[in-house]
């Protein structure tokens, strides 16, 4: 007996795609509570869950063992399990071979391939499924384990499994033989599934949706009982002999090696001969510090930057930050504008290489945010890059590294409700339309759930017994991973290859390679990431400022641009921000007139307080009475006022957070950083409760009343719902005030610059031509003479014009596109005729720009150029001037409201009349109020409104409120939906795109 102990070495989680039922950390757990000596995480050819696994053995204390399964190319089945580090970098080194000789989502491997981890790595065998007559001593399986032991010596174990088929019996006696014959030892394996009994449906179900067929047709694919999970040590004293109970503690003993033990070498610099990486860094920092201040170095810069550059050399980070000045110079070689922006923001010495923007004069960051002696792990720094042209930088990256040191971190993809719902409803056998018609019913609207109401709604029973099933099994798959996918940007460029640190697979996309681990596993492990992010606003800024050059004969950038504008803060408190970067959304316009932030530090704070934390953590309110003096702002001590007198003692950033527990609670840095790390992952797994104690009572020690202790604990259990750092704030808001002074300066150039860079931001172009035209710019139509590709600006009496490119006309082809601004370079086109045989753009691109008026100018309305295109055939040079003679027929052209609804069909905006106004007659009489009329409506009027819908939100700090934009032809109305009246008219509230509502005016100042 073994005394009840046992090491289960064979257990696969969901991360397994669609064959694991369980999630990493419930297997974990789960064993955990069984008192297991140790368990086994073997995902297929992968390690895609194992960090997750990690972090969960190491909070409760289980001993986890890292391994993987396969499948050979001859049918074997096996797992190696990594004893050591060496026996890691194995592992890691035969899934990777494996997954890059194949596509994505598959391997390809063979006993040469796993031979090669011999010595490394230790090999279980599996048992065969036995058929009386067929597998003996002398089968297939007596083979196998006879190649083992000559590959893997005593490395080597056959693992029997127990199927509860009625051959358990003889599959052991077979493979005592086997065991015997070929001195290799036996010992007992579960091949879990699951963790508990009650996800045998599920793993049904999740068997069918990978071989696409419903449960009812996956026949022996399945398993043939709900015996693969996690059994209780008695079960399995009864089940397996003693000794090969004993064997798995055995193998768990020699297994020691945990993903702590990784050590991260960072990339080679690229510095020139003779000199060390400390001494380039240091030159170009020293260098960039001058450059940055040509008038001279203020003292506090000069001490910041030497300060940071010793913290720097002492911990070694040198390369990373040659690593990452080296990709911004890349990009800025290029002309591709990029922004730092994360902890990046707190570093002297990064505004000093270029990496930021963010001057470190105007701000009070917290360095050990950034690089900490005692928490000793590579600093975060993220580098936003013009979305369009990302693919250079990330082409560059792996052509100076090289394939084998860089890849990008993989994004894990997971069932939301309609992926959920298409899965399993087909896995339950129904229909392709009925399950096309329950998706289409949901919504973002109902989060991660599918209601009963849903379902009643799209014409079903939920109450039926295969709809019950299917509620409960959406509910249980819904997170589950589904596959890996790229994450949008984020490296990791290691000095050794990093197929002996984390395998790396095929990406879909061709020429990426991805790692198994996504960002949060990266962190976890606290190894260097670089994020290389796409911003559209860096594209529609870098095009507004080349427009402003061309136009203005000004140039600038981005720390160039005038700074503390006062017409451009008259702007922004006005809420007049449509387009601009950040404060666009309807909660910051209805912050802003609040707010009234007056220059750089007060939009920092803007960025940061319309955010789910200082909302869930009663931070707003407080600080708003205390900014418009309608309460005291008070200190409870010096220390204190230090940390918050900039925010009016109330703490806004997580920067904040983590100085009060250091100058209040007397916590070290690295214990406030680690507060830092459970504020921000609590919500989802727990974890702060035991900082409460430590920070209450700290601050009491310290003479803090208990009251206030509990205030400042609570605000920190709102970071949970996403508080902003200081440092990502500071970046953002230098976007926020470059976008806002170019639309007040140059409305035209900036609009004409969002509409190049689409799709972005958080409005359409609808929306930004209709703001642009209100701000008193001319907005030219799309026209075949004068359109490029691209928006343009062309000049007038009173300024600039902004003209419509044909990249709005839907339907066209960039090459037709081309073709007409190449065909009309000699002349313009004097009517439909010469059009239809000079441009080169085919019968569809006609159609498109005919049907979008872009032949208005040349006698052509949409009808009549329609007519005169449907009948253009290729023309002969010879008989180039023998036009048919031919009566042109009396089309009339279409009317105000046909040209609306053609000019939303073809381009999706009008520069007609507004669709309200050609309504507003009616509107009248049933007493519906304009957008314009509201702003003079008392507080507390009961009134009607209407509009377009622009925009619909429910945040989830809003407590089920939802918000909505409407637009008509004077204005926007922002309504408050609260949850009564949204789950009673929930279709026209998700689905309307014209609105009207009844409500009561609420007026705050300016807000409405």
């Amino acid at each position: 007996m073994t005394g009840n102990r046992y090491a289960e070495l064979h257990a696969i989680s969901n991360f397994t795609f669609l064959r694991g039922a369980s999630h990493p950390e419930e297997l974990v757990t789960r064993a955990h509570a069984l008192a297991y000596d140790a368990l086994a995480l073997t995902d297929e050819c992968s390690m895609a869950g194992m960090v997750r696994a990690h972090v969960k053995a190491k909070e409760i204390g289980m001993k986890l063992i890292i391994g993987s399964e396969f499948v050979l190319e001859d049918g074997v089945r096996m797992a190696l399990l990594a004893p050591d580090m060496a026996g890691y970098a194995s592992l890691c080194a035969v899934i990777s071979r494996a997954r890059r000789r194949a596509a994505k989502g598959a391997y390809e491997l063979t006993r040469e391939d796993i031979a090669a981890a011999a010595g490394d790595c230790l090999a279980l065998l599996f048992s065969r499924a036995v058929r009386p007559g067929i597998l003996d001593e002398h089968g297939a399986a007596a083979s196998d384990a006879a190649w083992l032991r000559e590959a893997f010596g005593d490395h080597a174990w056959l693992a029997l499994e127990y199927h509860c088929d009625g051959l358990d019996r003889r599959r052991l006696d077979t493979y005592r033989r086997i065991a015997r014959a070929s001195a290799v030892p036996l010992l007992a394996s579960g091949n879990v599934h699951l963790h508990a009994s009650r996800r045998r449906l599920l793993q049904d179900v999740l068997t069918a949706i990978r071989l696409g067929v419903p449960v009812a047709e996956a026949g022996v694919a399945l398993h043939p009982n709900g015996e693969w999970y996690l059994h209780g040590l008695e079960r399995l004293e009864r089940r397996f002999p003693p000794d090969l109970l004993r064997e798995t503690l055995a193998v768990a003993e020699r297994c020691r090696f945990g993903l702590d033990e990784l050590r991260y070498e960072y990339p080679e610099a690229f510095t020139p001969r003779g000199r060390t990486p400390y001494q380039h860094l240091r030159r170009l920092s020293v260098a960039g510090m001058h450059r940055r201040f040509p008038g001279g170095v203020p003292s506090r810069v000069r001490d910041s930057v030497l300060a940071e550059l010793r913290l720097i050399g002492e911990l070694r980070y040198e390369a990373y930050f040659l690593t990452v000045h080296d990709i911004v110079e890349f990009a800025r070689g290029r002309g591709i504008l990029c922004q730092g922006r994360g902890s990046a923001a707190n570093s002297a010495v990064c505004y000093c290489l270029g990496i930021t923007e963010v001057d470190p004069s105007r701000m009070d960051l917290l360095f050990e945010r950034f690089v900490s002696r005692e928490r000793n792990e590579p600093p975060d720094i993220d580098v936003d890059f013009e979305h369009e042209r990302r693919e250079e930088v990330i082409q560059y990256i792996y052509r100076k590294y090289g394939r084998d040191h860089a890849a990008l971190t993989a994004t894990v993809i997971t069932y939301r409700p309609k992926s959920a719902i298409r899965d399993v409803g087909k896995a339950l056998g129904l229909g392709a339309q009925q399950v096309e018609e329950l998706a289409a019913n949901l919504s973002w609207w109902d989060g991660n759930q599918v209601l009963p109401e849903r379902i009643r709604e799209a014409g079903f029973d939920p109450d039926s017994p295969v709809f019950r099933q299917l509620s409960w099994l959406t509910a249980e798959i819904m997170g589950f991973p589904r596959h890996l996918s790229q994450h949008t940007g984020g490296f990791v460029i290691g000095h050794r290859p990093l197929s002996t640190l984390v395998p790396i697979e095929n990406a879909a996309m061709p020429e990426r390679t991805v790692i198994q681990w996504d960002k949060d596993d990266i962190d976890a492990l606290g190894l260097l990431k670089v994020d290389c992010l796409g911003l559209g606003m860096l594209s529609a800024i870098r095009r507004c400022l080349a427009l402003i050059a061309e136009h203005a004969g000004e140039h600038y950038t981005l720390s160039t641009i005038p700074a503390e504008d006062p017409s451009t803060y008259d702007m922004i408190c006005n809420a007049d921000t449509m387009g601009v970067f950040q404060v666009e959304s309807r909660a910051q316009m209805a912050m802003l007139p609040r707010l009234a932030p007056r220059n750089f530090y007060d939009l920092v704070i803007e960025v940061a307080i319309v955010r789910p934390g200082p909302i869930q953590g009663d931070m707003v309110h407080p600080y708003l009475k205390r900014r418009r003096a309608l309460e005291p702002v008070s200190y409870p001590s010096e220390a204190v006022r230090q940390v918050l007198e900039r925010t009016l003692g109330i703490p806004i950033f997580q920067e904040q957070v983590i100085k009060l527990a250091t100058v209040a609670a007397g916590f070290t840095p690295g214990e406030a950083d680690g507060l830092r790390r459970s504020m921000a992952a609590w919500r989802r797994r727990g974890g702060l409760e035991h900082y409460r104690a430590k920070l209450i009572e700290g601050m009491r020690v310290r003479g803090y009343e208990t009251a206030f202790a509990e205030r400042i604990y609570q605000q920190i259990l709102g970071f949970g719902e996403y508080g902003f750092p200081e440092s990502h704030a500071a970046s953002f808001a230098l976007l926020v005030y470059a976008s806002s002074w170019m639309k007040r300066h140059h409305p035209a150039a900036f609009t004409c610059a969002l509409l190049n860079s689409q799709p972005m931001g958080f409005y359409a172009p609808a929306q930004l031509v209709q703001d642009v035209a209100r701000h008193g710019v001319e907005v030219r139509p799309v026209d075949i003479n004068t359109s490029e590709w691209d928006c343009t600006l062309e000049a007038t009496g009173n300024g600039l014009a902004l003209r419509l490119g044909l990249r709005l006309v839907k339907h066209l082809s960039r090459a037709g596109a081309d073709a007409l601004v190449t065909a009309r370079a000699g002349a313009p086109f004097r009517d439909s005729r010469d059009f239809a045989h000079r441009a080169g753009v085919d019968r569809d691109d006609r159609n498109a720009l005919a049907a979008a008026g872009a032949l208005n100018s040349i006698g052509s309305h949409r009808h009549r150029a329609a007519w005169d295109l449907a009948g253009a055939v290729p023309e002969l040079v010879m008989l180039h001037d023998a036009w048919p003679g031919e009566a042109a027929p009396l089309l009339r052209p279409p009317g105000p409201g046909e040209t609306v609804r053609a000019d939303y069909a073809s381009t999706g905006l009008t520069l007609g009349p507004h669709p309200l106004a050609l309504l507003r007659a009616e509107l009248d009489r049933r007493r519906v109020r304009t957008a314009a009329r509201i702003q003079a409506t008392p507080d507390g009027t009961r009134v009607r409104v209407a509009g377009l819908v622009t925009c619909r939100q429910r945040p989830s700090s809003a407590n089920n409120v939802a918000f909505v934009t409407l637009e008509d032809e004077t204005g926007y109305v922002n309504l408050v939906v609260w949850k009564r009246i949204a789950d009673r008219d929930r279709r026209a509230l998700t689905a309307s795109r014209l609105m009207a509502a009844y409500g009561e005016v609420q007026r705050d100042g300016q807000v409405i």
